[in-house]
């Protein structure tokens, strides 16, 4: 099966997801990214969604739900990049997605989540070891 990648930047998590969402993909990337923040000690997740074209309900529960576990473990949740077509197709399902806070690109979300600095990359890096 495939997975999404999950890259570690600083003290958060980076998520851009490039294909077309199906259910079991969407699971996995919710269990591994819970795993990920409790492994990492994230404090932010950063989730890039700019290549989506289409986002069904199962995939705007599934982000919301996300957003909901990073919460429970101490991390905030920022999507990023989502098109106006994929925000009138939420509202249009009743699903503004609470909980979850959102960026126009990854700069921007970044400083939703706090940054990341190389102090506190190094600081992350010490902790590691």
């Amino acid at each position: 099966m495939d997975s999404i990648p999950i890259l570690k930047i600083g003290s958060a998590l980076l998520v851009t997801i490039q294909v077309d969402m199906h259910d079991q993909l969407a699971t996995r990337l919710q269990d591994d990214l819970t795993e990920k923040i409790v492994q990492h000690r994230t404090r932010g997740v950063l989730i890039d969604i700019s290549a989506l074209e289409i986002v069904d309900s199962f995939i705007g529960r599934m982000l919301a739900n996300i957003a909901n576990v990073s919460r429970l473990l101490d991390a905030d949740t920022v999507v990023v990049g989502m098109r106006p077509e994929v925000a009138i197709t939420l509202v249009e399902l009743g699903l503004g997605l609470p909980g979850v806070k959102t960026a126009l690109n990854a700069e921007r979300g970044l400083a939703l989540i706090g940054g990341v600095s190389a102090a506190g990359q190094a600081a992350d890096d010490a902790d590691d070891d």
